[in-house]
């Protein structure tokens, strides 16, 4: 048997009687009831002290439904084969890019890329840029918006006598917003595919 060398009086608080439990008890509901008394009125409790600021909902990007685009489709419609959207030209705004083209049975119809803007009080999105008309022959493959630039691969012709089943020409293309418009840049050099 081991004896400890702490005299039983000093160890008194491992030995709990009833006593300790009220008194732990009265201690807890004593600590409850005054801080209750310490919490700020609901109605001011949510205030910070100094202005407030109130942030505005995050504005949508232009859908592309109902939109019409400046495409001469003839009888068929027009398709949009691709979308993204980003601001642009740094308005806090979001722009929509659409990449269109005529819904033909057959071949592979030029595209055209269009910049869509919706201002805050429009009933409808409106087209105002084409960063790729139809009549360039042109086709799209890779699309995106990054960091306020379009970015696009493009598919084209060398010459007019390239039958437009077999594009020959490929290159990629970026548009950025500067003073007002949409500077393209093309940051690779064309290949001939």
């Amino acid at each position: 048997m081991q004896h400890s060398a702490v005299p039983e009086l000093e160890l008194a608080h491992t030995n709990t009687r009833p006593i300790h439990w009220v008194a732990t008890a009265t201690a807890i509901a004593g600590v409850v009831a005054f801080s209750s008394g310490l919490q700020p009125d609901s109605a001011h409790a949510a205030q910070a002290a100094g202005p407030q600021t109130k942030s505005a909902p995050a504005a949508s990007a232009p859908a592309t439904t109902g939109v019409a685009f400046p495409l001469d489709c003839g009888p068929v419609k027009a398709v949009v084969q691709k979308k993204a959207s980003g601001d642009l030209d740094g308005d806090g705004r979001p722009e929509t890019v659409a990449v269109v083209h005529c819904d033909a049975g057959m071949g592979t119809p030029p595209d055209g890329v269009y910049v869509l803007t919706q201002g805050a009080g429009a009933a409808k999105p409106r087209v105002v840029a084409t960063l790729v008309a139809p009549k360039a022959r042109e086709t799209v493959t890779d699309f995106a918006v990054r960091d306020g630039a379009v970015l696009a691969t493009l598919l084209g012709y060398s010459t007019a006598d390239v039958p437009s089943c077999c594009p020959d020409v490929k290159e990629t293309a970026k548009w950025q917003w500067q003073n007002g418009s949409f500077v393209r840049s093309t940051p690779g050099n064309a290949q001939n595919v």
